[in-house]
């Protein structure tokens, strides 16, 4: 039996699962035919540098960037599974830099925006957003704190009507480009205090507040005097994205910059990363794939002893176990999409 009928790799190219209907299909073909088309044949260049705004200003023109956003604000108003879609076929670019560029913009910082945002805030940031004329960034990591977001430094003091933010930033996507950005911060000076299990299972005093609470959100223009990219970072992959470094020096903002509620950034963050990591994993997973697919074609091609590799035991052997890996991974991730969707996260 040959290695592609073991392997039936047209499930994974149709991705034939039950969340996906003929209308998701019909934009999968659609954003492919896009990212081949204009994409793809920059992969190498944009490798080099990284890739240019009139990408998002495109992809806002197509409607791309807005596929599960409300039309209100020049969404398309479609369900989370567009959102996936778009992240599995920007694998066609053959430049992951991009897709985690694009991503960024349209599952890390516009979602908070849309859910916590005030009309004003909305207005001002989402529909030009959307539209590709303005880009975003999400400010979460610090040179100290990452996955920690109980442990960030970045401090914003509440002064008149005003807060003052000061601290620093890094591995921040879009970081130069961006417009704007979708900072975290902390608020109260005792928030992300450590305590301990048996604390924590005790009945706090009235007025006692939670270890979490304390960080707030701002919304801030990236053109504000003391917000300085302080310089581009070089990374092992994902070239074609540019990753910052940003410091804050006594940026001045208004209170109506406050992003949700404050002292509940903190919460409003991990509702974000909810829908943000799914994605993440999507790509990871259609990125895989695609790297099989065009593995498989090779070794059909490729031949050793009079045959192609692809037919010998051992190497037939590799893409099963890595198809099964790859399907498992799929399965798992199409299975949270649909319990996200329908709420239970």
């Amino acid at each position: 039996m040959a290695t592609a009928d073991v392997l039936k790799p047209d499930f994974a190219t149709r991705r034939s699962h039950f969340i996906f209907t003929d209308e998701h299909e019909q934009l999968r073909e659609s954003i492919r035919r896009f990212v081949i088309k204009e994409l793809q044949p920059h992969a190498e260049e944009w490798e080099e540098t990284t890739f240019p705004d009139w990408v998002f200003e495109r992809m806002g023109e197509l409607g791309f960037l807005g596929l599960d956003k409300p039309v209100e604000y020049g969404g398309q108003g479609g369900d989370y599974y567009t959102s996936l879609v778009l992240a599995e076929e920007l694998v066609h670019a053959h430049c992951g830099g991009l897709g985690m560029g694009i991503a960024v913009q349209t599952d890390m910082a516009i979602p908070p925006v849309l859910k916590f945002g005030t009309e004003e805030q909305k207005q001002e940031w989402v529909v030009p957003a959307i539209a590709g004329r303005k880009i975003l960034c999400l400010g979460i990591t610090e040179p100290d704190a990452g996955s920690d977001v109980a442990g960030i430094k970045t401090r914003a003091v509440r002064d008149g009507d005003e807060y003052v933010i000061n601290g620093s930033k890094t591995f921040i996507t879009n970081g130069h480009r961006a417009h704007g950005i979708v900072l975290v911060t902390k608020t109260d000076p005792d928030a992300g205090r450590r305590i301990t299990r048996a604390a924590s299972e005790r009945a706090r005093p009235d007025g006692e507040r939670e270890p979490h609470e304390g960080f707030t959100l701002f919304l801030v223009p990236m053109d504000l005097p003391g917000v300085i990219r302080e310089k581009r970072l070089q990374k092992l992959g994902m070239h074609a994205s540019d990753t910052a470094l940003l410091a804050f020096q006594d940026v001045r903002v208004p209170a109506s910059a406050v992003l949700g509620q404050v002292g509940k950034g903190f919460y409003h963050i991990m509702w974000e990363l909810q829908g943000e990591r799914l994605i993440g994993a999507a790509g990871s997973v259609a990125g895989a794939q695609h790297v099989f697919d065009r593995t498989l074609a090779y070794a059909k091609e490729r031949t050793a002893f009079g045959r192609p590799i692809g037919r010998f035991q051992a190497i037939r052997h590799k893409f099963a176990e890595m198809a099964t890996k790859i399907e498992t991974a799929r399965q798992m991730v199409y299975t949270t999409a649909w319990r996200f969707q329908n709420g239970e996260y």
